[in-house]
Order: structure tokens, then C-alpha cells, then sequence
């Protein structure tokens, strides 16, 4: 076979490049784009609730005073753009929105963009589901979370407070707890459970004063979490009058309440500020979270894990902290919290504390 040449001269083998490569031209040779639209014509919306694939968002007008935008904000309903892929949208979430954004009946507008999260509240649906363990997001961009626990009727669940305060420290989210019903139990005992972490507390009962709660609310966007009965949703319906959230009883024989939200809603208040009523839940799953950072959420104990031996689960016989407690260091129930935490990710059911 004779060799290939260029002009009179023949190449070499080290001259061939990929100009000499010829290509059939078929199915599939066209090479694919990856630039997207710049959709620099979108409109800022803030996710309020979300509705099996459809966003309804809040739109304020780019110009004129702070009330004026208030007044004439519009709820834009979205779907996802096709371009967005798998990304997920959970309220909270401040997107860039195209297409109709009247706002009117029967229209939809498209979610084209999602902007950076300051933060994003997780949990798993359960530490202990091998299907199921993947962290689920709850809300985004929230920079408080308000733990809501009743004194009684249901009675406090001091190791789901644990939990929820590790996935706050997890998402880098200012815990406040919130405890409801204290017209039918004192809140001295929990109170100084949690005083040592620094979690500030507000003491609230039915028909009482919010004036306290208001102050910690205003000018932040926090998201309200708790157990199922806890009053939650009483609290919202107080806090914005037309909320309209729906509450229930608690079960006499099982002592639980009842799922009144079934969804996540973020709800503007009077004073300025936001807050995100979220479901009831009765597990609040870590196993996104790694041990060092639930150990971060008991900074009472950390310490005491330095003269710890390598690789201590912080479980079994020989973990320092034991000896740091009996020291006075940190109160016994701190430990069994944290065991109790640990012990979960390891696949033992986390029960309610009696």
C-alpha cells in the first residue's frame, strides 16, 4: 500500500493529526452545547410553599418603598425549567423566574435559576432505613430555627430537642427553643438542661403574651420545628393572624398529635421577618450527619473526648468522657443524649424519653 503524501512529499508518521482523520458524518456527530440562556430579563421570586412540582413564589415590585412593595407583592405559581435538571427547590429557596409572572389565575411561569443558599436544614427520614437514609432537604436560606416543645400534653422529648439541635449546628442555623404549654408545666427542669449549650429559650402558654417570641422572630427568617401536638401551628395562627393553619388535639391514649400541616409554607409576619411552618415530625433522622459534628452539637462534652482512644466510637468501655462526667464536667443526661444520638446512626431505634 502506498504511503499518504502531501504534495509530492510523503508523511510521516508524526505528522498525522487530526485534520487527517476523516470523520463519516451520522447520527450523533453533532456535538452538544452546554451554554444555557442567560435569562437576564428574570424576575426575583422567594419560595413560599411547594405542590408536587409546582412553586408558588413571591414577587415584589423592583421599584418604590419598602411598604409600597409590600403591598403590591403578587404570588407568581412556577414550574421547574427542563434546564435546572434534578436540582431540587424547597421553600425558602430565592429563584429567578421567566415567562408569565402576572401572577394572574391559570398562568405559570418557569424557575429558571435557583440563587446561592445561606443555609439549608436537612434530616433524614430515618437513621435506621437502609432504602431510605438519604438526607432530605426541609427549607433553605433560614438563619434561625425555632425548636417548638410543649412542657406537657404531649411531655417534652428532651433527645428529639438533641436531634434537632445537631441538624441546626449541622446547617450553621441559631437554635432557639420554644416551649409551649406552661400553664400545665413549670419549664425550670428543661430550662436548665439546655442552659449550659447557650440555647436561648422563650416561655410561652395559650392565650399569653408573644411579645418575647416577636423579638426573637423579627428581621430573621426562621423555621419552626417540633413533634406533632406541641402547638405549633396555634403559635403560627397567633403570630399571623391570617395564616389560617389548622390544629388538633392530642391522642389521649397515645399521647401524640396529629400531622395538622402536611406541608412546608413560609409566612410573612406583621413586623418584618419571616417564618416556615413545617410538618409535625415524630423522628428527626441524622444519618447525614457525621459523628464529629453531632459531637459539635454537645459542646459541653467535646473536651472530653481529647484524651479519648484512637477510634472510640464513644459507645463502649474505655471512652474518656465517662470519667469526664463523673468529674463534674457535664451532666449525665448530656452523655446518655449524645450515646443515644450515636447509638441511632448505629441502627438502635431512637425512642421518646418518658
Amino acid at each position: 500500500m502506498a504511503p499518504r503524501t502531501q504534495g509530492s512529499r510523503p508523511l510521516k508518521k508524526r505528522q498525522y493529526d487530526e485534520d487527517d482523520v476523516r470523520v463519516r458524518p451520522g447520527k450523533g456527530s453533532r456535538p452538544r452545547t452546554r451554554i444555557r440562556p442567560a435569562h437576564d430579563d428574570a424576575v426575583e421570586g422567594f419560595v413560599v410553599a411547594v405542590d408536587r412540582g409546582r412553586y408558588t413564589t413571591l414577587v415584589h415590585p423592583e421599584k418604590g418603598s419598602a411598604a409600597r412593595r409590600r403591598q403590591e407583592a403578587r404570588l407568581v405559581v412556577a414550574m421547574k425549567a427542563r434546564e435546572l435538571g434534578r436540582k431540587g427547590i424547597v421553600v425558602g429557596d430565592r429563584v429567578a423566574l421567566v415567562g408569565d409572572v402576572s401572577g394572574r389565575p391559570d398562568t405559570l411561569a418557569r424557575v429558571v435559576r435557583v440563587e446561592p443558599r445561606t443555609s439549608m436544614l436537612r434530616r433524614s427520614a430515618d437513621d435506621t432505613d437502609d432504602t431510605d437514609g438519604i438526607e432530605r432537604p426541609v427549607v433553605a436560606n433560614a438563619d434561625q430555627l425555632v425548636i417548638v416543645t410543649a412542657l406537657a400534653d404531649p411531655p417534652p422529648r428532651p433527645r428529639m430537642i438533641d436531634r434537632i439541635l445537631v441538624a441546626a449546628f449541622d446547617a450553621d442555623i441559631d437554635p432557639l427553643l420554644c416551649l409551649t404549654k406552661s400553664d400545665l408545666a413549670p419549664p425550670d427542669a428543661l430550662v436548665a438542661l439546655y442552659e449550659p449549650l447557650g440555647v436561648p429559650h422563650v416561655v410561652v402558654h395559650k392565650g399569653g403574651a408573644l411579645d418575647e417570641l416577636r423579638d426573637h422572630l423579627r428581621g430573621h427568617v426562621s423555621v419552626l420545628v417540633g413533634h406533632s401536638g406541641v402547638g405549633k401551628s396555634t403559635l403560627v395562627n397567633a403570630l399571623v393572624p391570617d395564616a389560617n393553619r389548622a390544629v388538633s388535639q392530642v391522642n389521649a391514649v397515645t399521647g401524640r398529635g396529629r400531622h395538622t400541616s402536611t406541608s412546608a409554607v413560609a409566612l410573612e409576619l406583621p413586623e418584618g421577618g419571616w417564618i416556615i411552618d413545617t410538618p409535625g415530625v415524630r423522628s428527626f433522622g441524622l444519618a447525614h450527619v457525621s459523628v464529629e459534628t453531632v459531637l459539635a452539637g454537645f459542646p459541653d462534652l467535646v473536651e472530653g473526648t481529647v484524651h479519648c482512644p484512637k477510634g472510640c466510637t464513644h459507645l463502649g468501655e474505655g471512652c474518656a468522657l465517662d470519667a469526664w462526667v463523673a468529674d463534674g464536667h457535664a451532666g449525665p443526661a448530656r452523655l446518655e443524649s449524645l450515646r443515644r444520638l450515636l447509638s441511632s446512626r448505629e441502627g438502635a431505634p431512637d425512642e421518646p424519653a418518658t
